[in-house]
């Protein structure tokens, strides 16, 4: 198999986090401070096109902006996705990288989001922040929700937020995984939850900016998910991007669990190129592993690299329900799995394989 050179990845710079996130049991597992990656050990990655540091909670890393330095000199677009707590910080760091995205995790308007994320006044100060950095000037910034069974009813409120402020909005639905700890991440009342993505996919196609559209059909992603279908797209984590953990294990994705499957393909401390890693037995290993996977995951780190790469399929999708809003008529939410030649046993949920 020729294996090509990652063109995005996910710098987990700890397990430290200040929130108590209802849907992440992550604070719960800090990594010790003085075991975690340095920006040193970051410097054996390969050149990509993107790279999103990540958490925990990355500012309350002393170090981020050595680590955001070195990640500058491996990828042109950096994106960092934090819970908004240690405002200064963030504000600080926009200053100093005013190129750097920033995406705060929102989890509702303020009651919903303040009881999801368990920390009082979490909304207003990630609002505030938001807000200030719009006004210095950054262009990469907004904020994500993981959607659950207790905040749908705000998706469409943040949305329109959003879009007052000229801001990205990126959704999620909730996991189970290693990295979150939870197993019983599960939507129970669907008919509520799909209705309204359903909504939020109408009024993303109803926008100018292809962009949305294309969040459109990531968004119908989530709807199957919720449903437990097979992906539309196939998940290729592994071969276009790796995560890499607070003690530097290079994995496929955060979707792994310890109850199906967990298998490093190499750690950074111990090879002298990411070569040795990304071209070695144990990724390879992986690799199948994911091509087998049973699990159905839908989420931007997995999903994002393969829309791009089979763009001709979510094109296809965006063209046919953007002329049908044009003309008045609700989008068409069929859901579709694209064959691109993946394995029949992908997101099957059998597993061990026989």
């Amino acid at each position: 198999m020729n294996i090509q050179n990652p063109t995005d990845a996910s710098i987990i710079t700890t397990y430290r986090c200040p929130m108590r996130c209802k849907m992440c049991n992550i604070w719960e597992h800090p990594t010790e401070k003085s075991k975690e990656i340095t920006a040193k050990e970051l410097e054996i990655l390969p050149k990509m096109n993107f790279i999103n540091i990540t958490g925990g909670e990355p500012f309350i890393r002393d170090d981020l902006d050595e680590i955001i330095e070195v990640l500058y000199t491996k990828a042109p677009r950096i994106v960092i996705s934090t819970s908004g707590w240690f405002d200064d910080e963030v504000i600080k760091t926009a200053e100093k990288f005013p190129n750097i995205g920033i995406r705060l995790s929102i989890e509702g308007l303020s009651q919903s989001n303040d009881e999801l994320r368990g920390r009082d006044g979490g909304f207003d100060k990630g609002l505030k922040t938001l807000l200030e950095l719009k006004r210095m000037g950054l262009k990469d910034i907004g904020f994500g929700q993981t959607i659950s069974n207790k905040n749908s009813h705000d998706i469409l409120p943040l949305y329109e937020l959003a879009r007052n402020l000229d801001m990205e909005f990126a959704t999620a639905a909730f996991h189970n995984s290693y990295y979150f700890h939870k197993e019983d991440n599960v939507i129970t009342n669907k008919d509520e939850v799909e209705g309204n993505i359903e909504e939020l996919i109408y009024r993303l196609l109803k926008e100018n900016k292809p962009k949305s559209w294309f969040r459109a059909f990531f968004n119908l992603g989530l709807i199957n998910y919720i449903e437990g279908g097979k992906r539309m797209l196939p998940c290729e984590a592994g071969l276009v991007n790796f995560f890499v953990e607070p003690y530097g294990d290079v994995y496929p994705c955060n979707g792994l669990e310890d109850n199906l499957w967990k298998k490093s393909m190499g750690n950074i401390r111990d090879v002298e190129s990411f070569d040795d890693i990304w071209l070695s037995k144990d990724a390879e290993k992986v690799r199948e592993m994911v091509r087998t996977c049973p699990k159905n995951c839908w989420m931007v780190g997995t999903a994002s690299p393969v829309m791009k790469k089979y763009v001709k399929h979510p094109a296809s999708w965006v063209v046919k329900n953007k002329l049908r809003v044009l003309t008045g008529k609700k989008p068409c939410l069929d859901i579709k799995q694209y064959d691109v030649g993946q394995d029949s046993r992908q997101g099957d949920g059998q597993w061990p394989r026989k």
